[in-house]
This record gives structure tokens, sequence and C-alpha cells, in this order.
């Protein structure tokens, strides 16, 4: 099992954002789980790689050659994987994985986030997508997506499909229990 990770490429000015991502490293290193992620040594993407292989787990980078050119690439992995853009980086992030973590990070982050949130939508995909929320910095999203619902915009079931927690374990158990949402109807294939 492998669990591909959002984070930023910075570590954000409270400590506790490069803390929390260690944690969740060794965490899922401690669970036999692999990691996932964007490839760099900077910022939490660092802290999370470093974490997970100093507690024995497997990491695998996937980053572009244009990141690898600016020297921001993790040379100390289990595997890197070297792409041409971010879209092949995406897909085979997404292929590799079996859920998805995202942690505070920037646009980079929230655009992978939606990204396979959307996928899920769509039924391509019924893989668990999660949030973990290190202090707070998620709860305006939450609301906001609270919003987007009662506005109309968003499916309860949909919403319901993005799970948010404070605490690594909880997010872990809550994406074991995942039952993912039917099919829309409209994606189903039509009978002859």
């Amino acid at each position: 099992m492998r669990i591909c990770v959002f984070c930023g490429s910075s570590p954000g000015h409270d400590p506790i954002y490069r803390e929390q991502a260690a944690a969740l490293g060794r965490l899922l290193a401690a669970r036999g789980i692999g990691v996932v992620y964007g490839g760099a040594h900077v910022g939490l993407m660092g802290a999370l790689a470093d974490a997970a292989l100093a507690a024995g787990g497997n990491v695998i980078g996937v980053i572009p050659q244009a990141l690898v050119d600016h020297e921001v690439a993790h040379r100390g992995l289990s595997e890197l994987r070297v792409v041409g853009s971010m879209h092949e980086r995406k897909a085979l992030m997404a292929e590799l994985s079996d859920a998805f973590v995202a942690l505070p990070g920037g646009i980079g982050t929230f655009e992978e986030l939606f990204e396979v949130w959307t996928w899920s939508q769509l039924g391509l995909h019924t893989k668990p997508c999660g949030v973990l929320n290190v202090r707070g910095f998620y709860d305006g999203f939450a609301t906001f997506l609270d919003h987007v619902l009662s506005e109309g915009f968003l499916k309860p079931v949909h919403r319901a499909a993005l799970l948010i927690e404070r605490e690594p374990e909880a997010l872990l158990a809550a994406m074991a229990g995942y039952q993912a949402p039917a099919v829309p109807k409209w994606i189903e294939p039509k009978s002859s």
C-alpha cells in the first residue's frame, strides 16, 4: 500500500507544519505504508521524505526534469522517477498510489488535491482523499466547502468524500473505513 502525499515545498512559518509532516512520514513507515510524493528535498516535502526514510519506510519521489534542473530533487529516496511535465507527474503519482493526503501547502498542493478529488467525483478512481488539518490550516477551506454545498454546487456525497482530520492517526483510520461514492449515473455505460 502507498499513500500519495501532497504538501508544500516551503516549510511554512510555524514549526508545527514541519513537525506534522515528519510525524506523518514516521507513522506511514511504522505501518508499512509507502510514500509517494513530489520528489523534492525542500520544505514539508523534504521533512516528510526524510522522516519516512529514517524510520525505514519506502519513499518514491516523482519530479519533473525542470525541477531536477533547479536542484530541488531529493537524492536519497528509495526511488526517484523523473518525468517530463507536471501533468505526467500527477498521473504517475496517482497511478502509484492507493490513497491521497494533503498537508498544508500552497497552490500546487491545492491543485493536486482538487484534481484527484475531482477524479473521485467523476468515478475515475475509488481511492480515499484526505486532508491533514494541521493547526487548523484547512478550517477556512472546510467552511468554504460547506458554503459551496449549501449553495448547491457540491453534492453531500462528494463533500463527504474529502476526509478532513486534525491528527494523522485519525485521518488514516477514516481512510481505512472509506467507502467510495457510487459512480454517477451519467458516467455509467448504457446497456445495449
